[in-house]
């Protein structure tokens, strides 16, 4: 799914399997998701990955505020640390430019050097050693 424009609350809740990009959301966004990549490349609202089990979620913070808003209990928050999470994630973001035309994807394509290191990853427990990660490359909190 690719779509230019913001979601509302609880979007990808309960995902199982979709690949997804949006430009925002509302509260409660990736809910209880067990499988999938969503990729928001806007503002979310609060409770963010609450008890998020599987799957993956890249999550734009150009202002610092992904901390705050997500459910820590459930998921961690790293950086962008693997070719293959950058990759994954610059792969997404090139389909939804194609599809929608959305500015702010082409924007963060024609600056990616700048705005990968601006992308938070949300992994459960059950998905960091799919991805590569250890407890070095989380973000500190």
């Amino acid at each position: 799914l690719f779509a230019r424009g913001r979601a509302g609350e609880r979007f990808a809740v309960r995902n199982s399997g979709v690949e997804a990009v949006i430009e925002g959301s509302g509260d409660h966004c990736c809910e209880y998701m067990t499988g999938g990549v969503i990729v928001v490349i806007g503002s979310t609202g609060r409770n963010v990955a609450a008890g998020m089990t599987g799957g993956i979620t890249f999550l734009l913070d150009e202002n610092g505020e992904v901390k705050q808003r997500v459910n820590q209990e459930s998921v961690e928050i790293f950086s962008i640390t693997t070719s293959e999470q950058e990759q994954m994630l610059k792969s997404l973001l090139a389909s939804h430019a194609k599809y929608t035309k959305s500015i702010k994807a082409i924007e963060i394509l024609a600056n990616w050097n700048q705005y990968k290191n601006l992308f938070k990853t949300l992994i459960p427990p059950s998905e960091k050693a799919k991805m590569g990660i250890s407890q070095l490359q989380k973000v500190l909190t």
